[in-house]
């Protein structure tokens, strides 16, 4: 395998920073390779749409997080596993073997859901951590922990979730709100309109102003994105790990503080200037005008309350090896501990022997790999003009047998709420002459070009009223997912409940699909949820009506054309995902097992070594422990330690000669850490505490 990588590696050999770019580019391509058309779902969604615009930040801040640790990781990268034992040595590499697998398998499995795109952006972190094992080394690994998990911001939180919170967070702004513009004189009251809390106050000439505190005007959104600024900020912090933690937490109370004050100005201005000043206002101080100032109100609040700092001052350099004053043969201060000139990375066949495997593993993933959503390859649904607005024509939906598909109407205020492009309802009537009697059947087609448009019916009819703290508009009889089309896997869900307003029974059956649409001359793909609806007239009818629904469905779905289709293999796998994972996360967790045994066993052995070295040696060892209890264990803070021991100075270069005597024992072993994304060189001791 290495002699046919043999050119390659003499190319590389003569520039070690060529391999490190082919790694670091391995990984981003295949990460790409695998979640580009989730991450062009998310992004879509957040250029287009205000309340998911904060995650548009998330790939900036990631990309200052490696730049901020680019010291550390450029000294971390080269580093191997020849000093860990045999049996442990190539653990890291078959972890991250592992964690790629269980996301694949995740992936596979998330696409066979009604919920495909959280799953998929659930692996993604997943799959970056398994890569950076395969390619570097644990250290690294470590190193890149933070800004990997920052990634799961990117995933999009569940409606459900989103609901609830921001009932509450409504609730409680607008009553605090309200409260507070009393205290300023202002006649207010509380109602509620269309089930959300609606401020009344009353202006100096008599007239009245309502302001509806719904779920986008409750801060969610804002305080979602200031969630992710906080957790920057807390983290890039360069102080001890408690400040940190406080900082991230009066983080969240100071953002929701401002959104109080935000909606109590809004009702100052309107009180005294009117509504329309008043909306302006509301639009200037909303989304990412809220998240700025809540931001820098938390840096001022974090440095006057703990005195916290993100760069480092000059004065607390290392007069010694800062402003180039190290000798130039030097690899780390002896002062300070801070590397100076990083090892470089040895290229060896087995490094591009996995590059050339994961890249041939990923190319065989594309030939199987699955859209995110169904999407068609039958020809353009075609929308055209009229004088009363935009109709569509009937080739959207296919005439069924012992069916009249009948165009009803465009719900163009539900188009409005929704943000949606188009939402058209049509029906399939029965026949009169069809010998096998049915029920008619709705279908509302709802076109939008983000998916967060596109809302799910049991949260709009329960989770949405539950939240509010009303009676939920429907009672539910029956939830569940059903497979529409086996290859590709497409989703459904089936909803029955007993709608409350109006007392009568609906079965719904949706899904989504993406299709292409044209407008005119212009050709787009859009986001589409399709809602098969019917009514029956009593419980018993239901078995017949889901049968009904589906047969429907499927002829639907069959029309449109699901563009590309699994292999077998992939279907089967799919369908044991769960399995496969399970096993996957047991072979972890024996390995992790395998990794803390054979790490003490290895301490245990050390102890017998320590014995056996002379008594100036072992002083030095009782040094190193020391400064690691007492603080970063560098060069010059063993020497100290070491005449705090023995009462007496050592010289620093012999120091040196004596823990690198040490450390081919394997008492002791020099490592790379972060301090303030500096890497410095430090000594830990490898034997078990006595």
């Amino acid at each position: 395998m290495i002699k046919n990588f043999s050119g390659l590696k003499i190319v590389l050999g003569r520039n070690s920073r060529l391999l490190l770019i082919l790694k670091i580019s391995t990984l981003a391509i295949c990460t790409l390779i695998i979640f580009h058309q989730d991450l062009i779902i998310v992004i879509n969604d957040a250029l287009q749409n205000e309340t998911t615009s904060h995650i548009l930040a998330i790939p900036f801040l990631f990309a200052y997080l490696i730049y901020r640790k680019r010291r550390v990781l450029r000294a971390t990268v080269p580093l191997e596993n020849i000093d860990q034992p045999k049996r442990v040595r190539r653990l890291p590499a078959i972890a991250g073997a592992l964690l790629a697998a269980t996301t694949i398998l995740l992936y596979w499995h998330g696409s066979h859901t009604f919920t495909p795109l959280e799953y998929h952006m659930l692996a993604l972190p997943i799959f970056v951590s398994g890569l950076t094992l395969i390619l570097f080394n644990m250290q690294t690994m470590r190193e890149l922990a933070f800004p990997i998990i920052f990634l799961t911001f990117l995933t999009p939180l569940p409606s459900e979730i989103l609901y609830m919170v921001g009932s509450t967070l409504s609730t409680i702004s607008s009553e605090a709100s309200a409260a507070l513009a009393k205290t300023l004189g202002i006649p207010s009251a509380i109602i509620s309109e269309y089930e959300n809390p609606t401020i009344i106050i009353t202006r100096p000439d008599g007239s009245k102003l309502s302001f509806t505190v719904d779920i986008a005007c409750s801060g969610i959104h804002s305080l979602i994105g200031f969630l992710i600024f906080a957790t920057f900020i807390a983290y890039i912090i360069r102080d001890k790990a408690w400040k940190k933690i406080a900082t991230a937490i009066i983080g969240l109370p100071l953002m929701y503080l401002l959104n109080i004050i935000r909606i109590t100005t809004i009702l100052t201005i309107g009180y005294h200037y009117g509504d329309e000043l008043a909306i302006q206002i509301f639009h200037l101080l909303g989304g990412w005008t809220l998240i700025f100032l809540g931001t820098l109100m938390l840096l001022a609040t974090s440095d006057k309350a703990f005195k916290t700092k993100i760069f480092i001052n000059t004065a607390e350099k290392c007069q010694q090896c800062s402003g180039g004053a190290a000798p130039p043969n030097q690899a780390f201060c002896q002062k300070c501990g801070r590397i100076i000139k990083p090892e470089k990375i040895k290229v060896k066949g087995a490094e591009i022997a996995k590059i050339a495997a994961i890249i041939i593993c990923i190319a065989s993933l594309t030939s199987i790999q699955t859209p995110v959503f169904a999407i068609t390859h039958g020809p353009p649904i075609v929308i055209v003009d009229a004088p009363s607005g935009q109709q569509n024509l009937m080739g959207i939906l296919p005439q069924i047998a012992d069916y009249n598909l009948v165009y009803l109407y465009r719900d163009r205020e539900f188009e409005r709420k929704a943000k949606q492009d188009m939402s058209l309802v049509y029906l399939y009537a029965p026949r009169k002459n069809s010998s096998n009697p049915r029920d008619p059947v709705k279908v509302a087609v709802e076109i939008a070009s983000t998916r967060s448009s596109l809302h799910r019916w049991e949260v709009c009819l329960i989770t949405w009223p539950i939240s509010k703290g009303y009676r939920p508009k429907a009672e539910q009889i029956e939830l569940k997912d059903v497979e529409l089309t086996q290859n590709p896997p497409i989703i459904g869900r089936y909803f029955v409940f007993n709608y409350t307003p109006t007392g009568t029974v609906q079965a719904v059956l949706y899904w989504y699909e993406t299709a292409t649409f044209k407008t005119n001359s212009t050709v787009e793909q859009k986001n589409v949820k399709i809602s098969l609806i019917a009514y029956p007239e009593n419980m018993e009818d239901l078995p017949n009506i889901e049968s009904q629904l589906l047969n429907i469905a499927r002829t639907i779905v069959n029309y449109w054309q699901p563009i590309k289709t699994w292999s077998q293999i992939s279907i089967l796998i799919s369908q044991n995902s769960l399995n496969l994972i399970a096993s996957m996360l047991i072979t972890l967790t024996a390995l992790a097992a395998l990794q803390v045994t054979e790490k003490r066993r290895e301490k245990r052995a050390n102890a017998a070594a320590y014995s056996k070295l002379s008594k100036m040696n072992r002083r030095i060892v009782e040094a190193v422990m020391k400064a690691e209890k007492e603080s970063t264990p560098t060069s010059s803070s063993i020497a100290e330690a070491y005449r705090e021991i023995t009462g007496e100075t050592i010289d620093e270069n012999l120091l040196l000669e004596r823990l690198s005597e040490i450390e081919k024992t394997e008492v002791i072993k020099s490592v790379i850490a972060n301090r303030d994304d500096e890497p410095i060189i430090v000594w830990k001791t490898q034997i078990a505490p006595k």
